[in-house]
């Protein structure tokens, strides 16, 4: 879905709520939040590492919205 066919009134909030089980499935996610990208709301899928594997399986947006992909490293409670 391109930006130009996004539903009317159709939130980012919303959208990522409706994707994140989904994203967070994907082996190599360890989180998805909301950010900002090029001055727009975008949707920021957090991995441990970028690999090709994670690249295809993550589409460039959702209902409209730009999906960025951050690198985090591991992520690890602090003691």
């Amino acid at each position: 879905m391109t930006m130009e066919s996004r539903p009317e009134g159709t939130s980012i909030e919303k959208v990522l709520k409706e994707h994140t089980e989904h994203l967070m499935g994907i082996p190599g996610v360890i989180g998805t939040a909301i950010g900002e990208c090029n001055g727009m709301p975008c949707i920021k899928v957090l991995a441990e590492k970028k690999s090709p594997e994670l690249l295809n399986k993550i589409p460039p947006n959702l209902d409209g919205f730009p999906v960025v992909i951050d690198e985090t490293g591991p992520i690890r409670a602090l003691d």
